[in-house]
């Protein structure tokens, strides 16, 4: 398999599910665990990805705390060929590159998608949001047929698979993280259930537990903390411990290898559990 950094790909076209929150945690956790990480922000009307580890470093640096951070940029190009140069510069000292997309259809997210070692769609748990990879019949909630950005992805797989083959490169894993889960209406939530668990077999993607909606997440977004930095984030309530169990199990549910890191003398660092 190639030697290559992981790539991890967040990708949706439809804004609001929480992606952009979801590739930061990973980012940390992955920090905490001794990788390199790069985080590149496709979207650099918001940039949320980028000003989240901004404010990280900012605070690192006025609190003068130890925070593991990912190396963060914003891709200001247009073009895939700007954007594979920026990626071919960041492989060479990275694990893992994440990315995170535009909510909207980009040339520049279907770009990233055909190269993703692991794609990860976040969704609310609501038939608006699965409309984005299938749609189902009114009266049953069974699929009827894959929507476009599922199609899109089928084809980017059958042309990694390709590529598999003929690069040494890993096969695609695509995971279907759902997020915001608990306030969804429990008959509505088993329709959903169902709907993705079909359409999973249909396509080829895992569904794993994401994050729900808690204001935690919105609350630390200036201080560009994360619920991984104990001891910086004062006295936790019992929902801050539950959300932080959350994190680890998404993190878990990923299956990410083992990072490449090695110090200056060639040793491999140890991996840091984020427990």
């Amino acid at each position: 398999m190639s030697t290559g950094p992981h790539r991890i790909v967040f990708a949706n076209e439809k804004g609001g599910t929480g992606k952009s929150t979801t590739a930061v945690h990973v980012a940390v956790a992955l920090a905490y665990q001794g990788a390199r990480v790069a985080a590149i922000d496709l979207d650099n009307r918001q940039a949320t990805l980028h000003r989240y580890l901004q404010n990280r470093d900012e605070t690192a640096r006025r609190r003068q705390i130890p925070l593991p951070n990912a190396t963060h940029v914003v891709f200001n190009d247009t073009t895939p060929e700007a954007l594979d140069a920026l990626v071919a510069d960041l492989s060479q000292d990275h694990d893992f590159l994440i990315f995170d997309t535009p909510g909207r259809d980009d040339p520049l997210a279907r770009h990233v998608a055909t190269s993703a070692d692991t794609l990860v769609t976040p969704l609310n748990d609501s038939f608006v949001d699965f409309d984005l990879i299938g749609q189902v019949d009114a009266e049953t909630f069974r699929v009827r047929r894959l929507s476009f950005y599922a199609e899109l992805i089928w084809e980017a797989r059958k042309k990694r698979a390709m590529a598999t083959i003929r690069d040494a490169r890993r096969e695609m894993d695509w995971v279907v993280v759902r997020n915001r889960t608990q306030h969804v209406e429990a008959r509505n939530q088993k329709r959903i259930d169902q709907a993705l668990n079909e359409l999973s077999k249909r396509v080829g993607f895992r569904i794993s537990n994401g994050l729900s909606e808690r204001v935690i997440y919105r609350e630390l977004f200036p201080s560009g903390l994360t619920l991984l930095d104990k001891g910086h984030l004062g006295e936790l309530g019992t929902s801050h411990l539950v959300a932080r169990q959350e994190l680890r199990t998404l993190v878990a549910g990923l299956n990410l290898p083992p990072a490449n890191h090695r110090t200056a003398s060639g040793q491999a660092t140890p991996m840091v559990d984020v427990a």
